[in-house]
Formats: structure tokens, sequence, C-alpha cells
């Protein structure tokens, strides 16, 4: 997980600088040019019409801006995406969902992940753990994990799973149950207390870079109602 540092204070001083110089020379007023001696001086009368005649008190305006059309205005903020029902009680879950969810945590539990090949060769079709092709599920989840035995996928994955949940596409061929509830979740409409949740699987630098895409990021798990493994991935 990556951290994100804020710049340095002189680099900003820099900048600033920078900038008020550029507009100081600018805005600067330009010398007038000098008219050579015994040069006439040419000038120019311009008529107004009395349409376009300036009234004391008027603003005056460049005879053209009548004409002028008006900037287009900011597009309207899209409308509140709607925020799922968060659930944390696993009794709401339909059985063949929680076994299935119990079996996972407990595989992982074991700090071998070859006791989760199993439950990825049960499920028809497997789990998808990669949006690109792989090989051996067991090896890919191996080469994720940050040591050489797996066992930080396996927490990660325990983790996932301990996290609270969401139910969407209920009643549809999309009907699944996904942890953490954060992928179906508007992360800039996080409350304090779910922030917490967050953090405990990844770093605010990452919150940021979630917030910036507009998308939950990070791992997530999703089981169907009638308990099918159907993804562990990360990404969007």
């Amino acid at each position: 997980m990556r951290r994100i540092f804020p710049e340095t204070h002189s680099l900003r001083a820099l900048g600033l600088a920078l900038v008020t110089a550029l507009l100081a020379v600018a805005v600067a007023p330009q010398p007038a040019r000098a008219v050579p001696e015994g040069h006439p001086v040419q000038t120019e009368t311009i008529v107004i019409p009395p349409d376009k005649a300036i009234e004391p008190g008027m603003p005056e305006v460049p005879p053209d801006s009548a004409d002028t059309p008006a900037p287009a205005e900011a597009p309207a903020a899209k409308a509140d995406e709607p925020v799922p029902e968060v659930l944390y009680d696993l009794s709401k879950l339909p059985a063949p969902v929680a076994r299935l969810r119990q079996q996972i945590i407990d595989a992982a539990a074991t700090g071998d992940p070859e006791k989760l090949r199993p439950i990825i060769e049960a499920s028809n079709p497997p789990p998808q753990l990669s949006f690109d092709e792989i090989g051996d599920p067991i090896a890919f989840l191996k080469s994720s994990s940050g040591d050489e035995g797996g066992r930080e996928i396996l927490a990660i994955l325990t983790e996932v799973l301990e996290a609270g949940y969401v139910h969407v596409g209920a009643g549809t061929k999309d009907d699944i149950y996904v942890w953490p509830y954060f992928a179906y979740y508007p992360v800039d409409k996080l409350s304090p207390r779910q922030l917490v949740e967050l953090f405990k699987l990844v770093y605010a630098g990452d919150y940021e870079d979630m917030k910036a895409y507009g998308a939950y990021l990070y791992y997530r798990v999703g089981i169907t109602p009638d308990g099918t493994w159907q993804f562990f991935v990360a990404g969007d």
C-alpha cells in the first residue's frame, strides 16, 4: 500500500514567487510610442448610434457586447448516489453464503493457502482472482502476497470478510453479497467511524487516491446467494 506525502513548504514558496513575478510583468503598463516631431497625429472619430448611446449612470459596455453570447454555465452537479444499506448481522445471510464465508475464513486461519484449493475448485465457475488470465489459483495468490508463504493475502482475505457487507442486485441475475461494503459505498460520504473501518484495510494515502478516482479500489469478495464464490479481486 502506498503513502502520499505532501509537498514541501519551500517548493510552494518558490512557486508563489515565480507566479507573482510573471503576473507583474504581464500587467505592467507599456510605454507610449513617441511621435516624431512634425509628423501629423492621426485621430479617428467614433460615431455612437443613438441606440448605443450611454446614458448617465449606465455602466460603460463595449458596443458589440450586446451581440456576444454569455459564457456557458457550469454543468449541474450530478445527483447524489444512493447510499446502500450496510449490514453487519451475519444471521441475515442465506445459509449457503454464511457457510462459504466461514469456510474461507477457517481455511485462511490455518496459514496455508493450499487449504483454499478445495473451496475454489468447488465453485463453478471458480472465483475470479484477477482481471487478467492466471494459471494455478494458489500460486497466483502467493505471488500477490507480500510474503513468500502467502500469509499476508490470507490476512487480507480474512479482514475483508470480517468487515460490513452489502446485498446488491437482490432478485436479479446479479444478486450477490459483497464484502467490504466500501465496494458499493460512495467513498466521499464515509463517516469518521466508517473511515476507521476503512483504515483497517488501507492507508490514508490510498483513501485519497480512491477519492480522486471516485471508487473503492482495494480487495473485495463476492458470494452469490446459492453459495458460489464469485470473486476475490482488487481494483475496479
